[in-house]
């Protein structure tokens, strides 16, 4: 637990630095245009932090104690607006559509709902679909902050809880930044707090941080 809440404030502070770091320094000149559209695709990999683990249950086992992992995933951002609609200047508002795999620390253990079980290793995964507005600053600068106020989460869990329920429902929040290395290849860092429903009769809240790919369009 000490390990998750150190990483919690790490990717916090990372995303909070960003955003300061861009409005910091938003009376540089920018470095380059952006190509494309403004749409973007992405990839991204990173560590998972779950607020809780799911041992003990029948389709879990009791050792499967752990509440780290990782993750990987993709998705794409849509341009919806380059000045919020003309409110603010050189700040974009975007759709995202992503889709994430999570895997969370899982071990060798023995369904406790089936007498005399071979003891096999338990896989603890979960896929996330999320819909949510992204707010990028600094339009037309190479490095660009952004965060994510409110987003929607679908979850689908497996193994699924006792009562054989594997669909969640939850919003997320997040920031980070990217940084544009070569005409539409970019480069970030993304964070972000997934708050579930638990719809499962499991907790199934978590944090996540690591680093993304984007390719603009």
């Amino acid at each position: 637990m000490q390990v998750q809440r150190i990483v919690r404030s790490i990717g916090a502070w990372c995303a909070g630095v960003a955003i300061a770091g861009g409005l910091a320094v938003s009376g540089v000149s920018p470095v380059s245009a952006e190509d494309g559209a403004g749409n973007q695709v992405f990839f991204k990999a990173g560590y998972v932090g779950m607020n809780s683990n799911r041992a003990g249950e029948t389709f879990t086992g009791a050792g499967n104690d752990g509440t780290s992992g990782w993750y990987v995933g993709g998705g794409v951002d849509l341009m919806l607006s380059k000045d919020v609609w003309g409110a603010m200047d050189k700040t974009s508002v975007l759709g995202e559509i992503g889709l994430q795999f999570n895997r969370m620390a899982s071990k060798v253990t023995t369904n406790a709902g089936v007498s005399g079980a071979t003891p096999v290793t338990t896989q603890l995964t979960m896929v996330t679909i999320d819909v949510a507005p992204k707010i990028k600053f600094m339009e037309g600068s190479a490095f660009r902050p952004w965060v994510i106020p409110i987003g929607l989460d679908i979850h689908v869990m497996s193994p699924p809880s006792n009562q054989a329920q594997y669909l969640d429902l939850g919003v997320q929040f997040g920031g980070g930044f990217e940084y544009q290395v070569w005409k539409a290849f970019k480069v970030g860092l993304d964070a972000r707090y997934h708050l579930t429903a638990n719809l499962t009769n499991t907790t199934n809240s978590y944090f996540q941080v690591g680093p993304y790919v984007g390719i603009s369009f």
